[in-house]
């Protein structure tokens, strides 16, 4: 059970919070757009709103509290802090290549033609992709789902995406290693696998599973029991089904909870997208977040760790407007930089919507969301199952009721 702390306490207005329950069931759920929906805010790691709508499965089966839900990328940020703990140990260091962990990089070419039923062109060599180009998806690396051109095609071919099922991690980086670049390391920005080679990364350095890893240096330690690589007990019946959207029409089933490959664990573990949990999980990361590294005594980051992750790392400053070459990512671009792990805010303005600079965020493919707020102490956490993430604009609508119910500033 979530305990709420007092709205008018925690400086909310309790009746603009209410909206935002108003705004899921009537624009979303009761239009079909959405099948259900989650969402917790919190302040000072406190809650002080939980709503939740709509159905876990297709036959009408009411939504819980203690729902499993697909995060995809928001799996991201984990990864992410998973890896700067090797950092601060001195294990690894962002400005080292990447050739130190993964000898199979070390003959990468950039991409020069070809591609589909005409072989790969022998490009240039590439030059040296750095840990930090990963963990900032400056790497040159891409995505399949991007589906832009003839490299992310080869990306679709090998099932790079999704991986889960018919590559290990040693595997899933020799045919990785074999693709061309799409620019030099360092140069560019483009939403990309990066995060699963540093999760595979992680598992080099540690000596364990990218699971294993979390569950002992994360999860365990803030008490998020629900989240793994996949369903973990009890996943039949609390493992949500999973829909793409349909112009016009309502979202279509694509996997039955119940009957999910995520029942099973894989042969590869996505640091990139592959996690499950529950959206009290993912608030008590948020938590940690916002309180600098900690939580309940438990210090997963240092502070300064962390601000360096939420820094904005684009060359000159720049945001991703001027930086991105993605037609897909979970970051609205203007006046939003990249940091290790997060998008970050730079220009509350640019953004045209109600924000905090150096507020931080990420979302998931089936439509989660969260973000953490520094300055106001504010975090959310959206948990939904729709494919994919940029269909509706609830993200910006969910920040706007979150925002304008706040009677506290603390900025």
């Amino acid at each position: 059970m979530i305990d709420l702390a007092d709205a008018g306490e925690m400086g909310f207005d309790a009746g603009r919070l209410a909206r935002i329950d108003g705004l899921l069931k009537d624009t979303y759920i009761d239009k079909g757009r959405l099948k259900s929906a989650q969402i917790l805010v919190a302040r000072e790691g406190k809650p002080v709103h939980f709503g939740q709508m709509g159905s876990l499965r297709d036959d009408g089966t009411p939504m819980r509290e203690n729902a499993l839900m697909r995060i995809a990328s928001m799996t991201k940020p984990l990864t992410s802090i998973a890896f700067m703990q090797l950092v601060e140990q001195c294990k690894v260091a962002l400005e080292e290549p990447v050739t130190k962990v993964f000898p199979e990089f070390a003959g990468l070419k950039l991409y020069n033609g070809g591609g589909g039923a005409i072989p790969f062109m022998p490009g240039k060599p590439a030059g040296p992709m750095r840990f930090v180009d990963l963990m900032t998806h400056m790497s040159g690396l891409s995505y399949g789902l991007q589906n832009r051109n003839n490299i992310d095609a080869a990306y679709r071919e090998n099932k790079l995406d999704f991986a889960r099922d018919h590559l290990d991690s040693d595997e899933y980086i020799k045919v990785l290693s074999q693709l061309p670049l799409e620019f030099e390391p360092g140069s560019q920005w483009s939403y990309s696998v990066s995060t699963d080679v540093l999760g595979i990364a992680v598992e080099r350095i540690s000596g364990q599973r990218l699971g294993d890893y979390l569950e002992e240096h994360v999860f365990a330690p803030l008490g998020m029991t629900d989240t793994a690589f996949g369903a973990k007990s009890g996943g039949e019946e609390r493992l949500a089904d999973a829909y793409a959207y349909r112009p016009g029409k309502e979202p279509r089933l694509i996997d039955e909870g119940a009957k999910s490959r995520l029942l099973s664990k894989g042969t590869f573990d996505s640091g990139g997208g592959g996690l499950v949990g529950t959206i009290a999980d993912y608030h008590r990361f948020t938590a940690m977040l916002v309180n600098r590294g900690e939580l309940d005594g438990a210090r997963i980051i240092a502070p300064k760790t962390l601000d360096l992750m939420t820094a904005n790392h684009l060359p000159g400053n720049a945001d991703l407007t001027q930086m991105s070459q993605s037609l897909f990512s979970e970051a609205s671009n203007a006046g939003t930089g990249f940091g290790l792990g997060f998008a970050t805010v730079i220009d509350p303005a640019r953004t045209l919507m109600p924000s905090s600079k150096g507020e931080f965020y990420w979302g998931g493919a089936y439509s989660t969301a969260f973000f953490v707020d520094p300055v106001e102490r504010i975090t959310m956490v959206f948990m939904t199952q729709l494919y994919p993430s940029s269909t509706y604009p609830i993200r910006r609508q969910l920040k706007t009721l979150i925002y304008s119910a706040v009677t506290d500033s603390y900025a």
